[in-house]
C-alpha cells in the first residue's frame, strides 16, 4: 500500500504498562509507514479506568522514543457510535438480551456435548439459553449478545477469512462451536471490547492491526462483525507473546516488569529493546 500501513497500539488505563505492551507498541509503530501510527485509549471499563494510568501510558510511551498522530482517540468519547451499531444490528435481528450470569452457563455447560470444546475467546462457550428474546425485552442488567447463527445466514457465506502473512480460514461450523454467541454489550459498559475495536479500527483507518497472539481467536469475531457492518477487513498481524521467567504472560499485576519499575531501576529504551530481541534504532 502506498505509504505504508496505518497501524495502532490500543491499551486501556487500567494499570502501568509492561513489556508486553512495549513489544506490541514497537512492533505496531515499526510496521506503520511515516506518520501512521496512531494511539487509542481503550477506556470503555470506567470502574478500572484511571487517569494516572492514562498518563502514565503517554509518559512511557514517549520515553520509549515513539510518537503518534494527534488527536489521540478515546473510547469514551464515542458511546453514541457504540449504541448507533447496536440499534443496527438489532435491526438485522442478530442480537438478543442474555440474562445468564457465569454460574449459569456453568451449570448449563456441566454436561457438555461429547466432543464440544468448553472454552473459547471469552471464555466459556454461551450455550444459547437465552437465544430467541427479541431485544424489546431487554432489562437492566442484561447483557447484548451476538446471534452468531443467524449472523452467518445473514452474510450468506459459510467462511471467514483475514490475511496474517498467508490467509486464514474459519468454516460457519468452527465458529458456532469453538465461539458461540459473544457479548457485543456488556453489563454497565454500554458495548465491548469486540464491538468498539471493530468500530474504532474502521473510524481510524487502520490497514493493519498489530497485537498477540493471544487474541488470533477474537479476530474471527472482529471479521464477522466486519462483514455485519459492511466494514472493510484490515490485514493482522499476531505477534508472540512476551513472558515471565516461568513462562506466564505478563499481566499489569506484575509490577516488578512494568516499563515505570524498569525505568527507575535505570533502564535504558534500548535495553528495553533488547530484552524484548528487537533491534536497535537507527
Amino acid at each position: 500500500m502506498a505509504g505504508g500501513a496505518v497501524t495502532r497500539f490500543a491499551p486501556s488505563p487500567t494499570g502501568l504498562l509492561h513489556l508486553g505492551h512495549a513489544f506490541s507498541a514497537l512492533v505496531s509503530a515499526g510496521k506503520a509507514g511515516p506518520g501512521r501510527f496512531l494511539l487509542r485509549i481503550e477506556d470503555i471499563d470506567r470502574e478500572r479506568c484511571k487517569p494516572e494510568f492514562e498518563t502514565a501510558i503517554f509518559e512511557d510511551l514517549g520515553w520509549l522514543g515513539l510518537s503518534w498522530r494527534q488527536p489521540v482517540m478515546r473510547q469514551s468519547d464515542r458511546m453514541a457510535v457504540y449504541r448507533d451499531a447496536l440499534s443496527y444490528l438489532g435491526d438485522l435481528g442478530v442480537t438478543y438480551p442474555c440474562s445468564c450470569t457465569r454460574g449459569d452457563i456453568r451449570a448449563a455447560l456441566s454436561a457438555p456435548q461429547e466432543g464440544a470444546p468448553l472454552h473459547g475467546p471469552d471464555g466459556l462457550i454461551y450455550p444459547g439459553c437465552c437465544r430467541g428474546r427479541p431485544m424489546r425485552d431487554l432489562r437492566e442488567g442484561d447483557v447484548i449478545r451476538l446471534d452468531a447463527g443467524r449472523a452467518f445466514d445473514l452474510i450468506r457465506d459459510n467462511m471467514l477469512s483475514f490475511r496474517d502473512g498467508r490467509v486464514h480460514v474459519l468454516s460457519r461450523e468452527a465458529f458456532l462451536t469453538g465461539i458461540g454467541d459473544v457479548i457485543l454489550a456488556r453489563r454497565g459498559m454500554g458495548t465491548s471490547y469486540h464491538l468498539s475495536v471493530v468500530l474504532d479500527d474502521a473510524a481510524q483507518g487502520i490497514t493493519l492491526v498489530t497485537r498477540g497472539m493471544d487474541l488470533f481467536e477474537s479476530s474471527w469475531i472482529h471479521v464477522l462483525l466486519q462483514r455485519l457492518l459492511d466494514l472493510d477487513t484490515p490485514e493482522y498481524h499476531h505477534h508472540r507473546l512476551i513472558r515471565d521467567q516461568d513462562g506466564k504472560r505478563l499481566a499489569k499485576r506484575d509490577d516488578a516488569r512494568s516499563l515505570r519499575a524498569l525505568r527507575q531501576d535505570g533502564a535504558s529504551p534500548a535495553e528495553i529493546r533488547a530484552m524484548l530481541g528487537l533491534p536497535a534504532t537507527g
